[in-house]
């Protein structure tokens, strides 16, 4: 009995193996004919995309700044609403429950155009940059207001209790019971959304904003050279998102040592 569980877990494995290879030869054969395919065109046409290494920079930084500035002002936005969402008043919790399903249940290009045309116009905010800095930390600290909470939740009560009884402050017990214990599950997720936030900012090029999306879209218009002009968009996402998982990568190990 134990030689024909062996053998059947064998040829288990042995079977998703082969459709691994396979898989990767048929996207190796793929990568390879569309590469071929490139190198074919003209490098006439790298050549005047670079013309245009001003714009992806300018873009680039914009882009930089947007995600920074939203990242630090999503998790502080985030904090508060954890912080609203476990108040012992219902009436907040009521209203922060109804924001939160209002902004997860709507698209983030609904609620860029809704922000910018209705709420942002009606307040006399004209800054079309911080008007997408605001609109894109507030859809994110939704998202990690959740994932810290959920995060703290499964906390054992008994955990709570001990605090409680050596008396330890609200705030103690936060600071030093259930936060160490919670980052640890929240980091990989956390890492998930902050690189979301990066790539979602990509969408504030719908309301004018001068960040790196808008800036490969006109220098597609103007040349005309699509996969030359795009390439430099995904390699500037790309580098903007690597430090944050490898950054959590490196605070996880911390944690588990």
């Amino acid at each position: 009995m134990t030689f024909l569980k062996e053998f059947s877990l064998r040829k288990n494995r042995l079977l998703w193996g082969s459709i691994f290879l396979l898989s990767l030869i048929t996207v190796s054969i793929a990568c390879n004919f569309v590469f071929q395919a490139s190198m074919r065109i003209s490098f006439s046409k790298w050549i005047l995309v670079g013309h245009y290494r001003n714009v992806f920079w300018h873009g680039w930084l914009e882009t930089f700044f947007i995600s920074v500035t939203a990242l630090l002002l999503s998790c502080f936005l985030g904090a508060l609403i954890v912080t609203a969402r476990r108040s012992s008043l219902k009436s907040l919790r009521l209203l922060t429950l109804l924001i939160i399903e209002v902004i997860r249940g709507t698209p983030l290009l609904t609620q860029i155009l809704f922000f910018f045309y209705v709420v942002a116009h009606g307040i006399g905010l004209q800054s079309r940059l911080a008007t997408g800095i605001l609109i894109l930390s507030f859809f994110s600290s939704v998202y990690i207001a959740e994932l810290i909470r959920g995060s703290i939740e499964v906390i054992p009560k008994p955990q709570w209790e001990s605090a409680k009884a050596i008396g330890l402050t609200t705030f103690q017990t936060y600071r030093y019971v259930i936060l160490p214990q919670a980052l640890r599950p929240l980091l990989p997720s956390l890492a998930g959304q902050l690189a979301s936030l990066i790539k979602d900012s990509s969408l504030l090029s719908i309301i004018g904003i001068s960040e790196l999306t808008l800036a490969a879209q006109q220098v597609n218009a103007a040349t005309y050279c699509t996969l030359e002009s795009f390439f430099p968009l995904a390699l500037g996402y790309l580098i903007l998102t690597l430090p944050i998982s490898l950054a959590s990568r490196l605070l996880e190990k911390k944690l588990i040592l």
